[in-house]
């Protein structure tokens, strides 16, 4: 029996630029592309892996949305590119 998995909540499909930061301060900020987004969820396209279950701050610019995250998945796109599922722990502010 094959179980389909559906999300909560539709995905809107915006594309914006944001900076995703580890609470490491130690790493670098990587500036990345949102694929989609929901209230509670974004698609990032980064060109560097990241953790699953690494804790970040998203910081969309332009725009005034900020949120802490949690990685859901990492997987690969091609050579430097990797899609990632982000869970929206906390936010304030708009996408645009």
């Amino acid at each position: 029996m094959e179980v389909v998995v559906r999300r909560l909540e539709v995905r809107k499909p915006i594309s914006v630029r944001v900076d995703l930061r580890s609470l490491d301060i130690r790493q670098r900020i990587q500036e990345c592309v949102t694929e989609n987004v929901s209230t509670h969820g974004a698609r990032v396209v980064s060109s560097k892996p990241w953790k699953r279950n690494e804790r970040l701050n998203v910081h969309a610019l332009p725009g005034d949305f900020r949120a802490r995250a949690r990685v859901v998945y990492c997987e690969p796109l091609g050579v430097n590119s990797f899609a990632v599922g982000l869970q929206l722990l906390a936010a304030t502010g708009n996408w645009k």
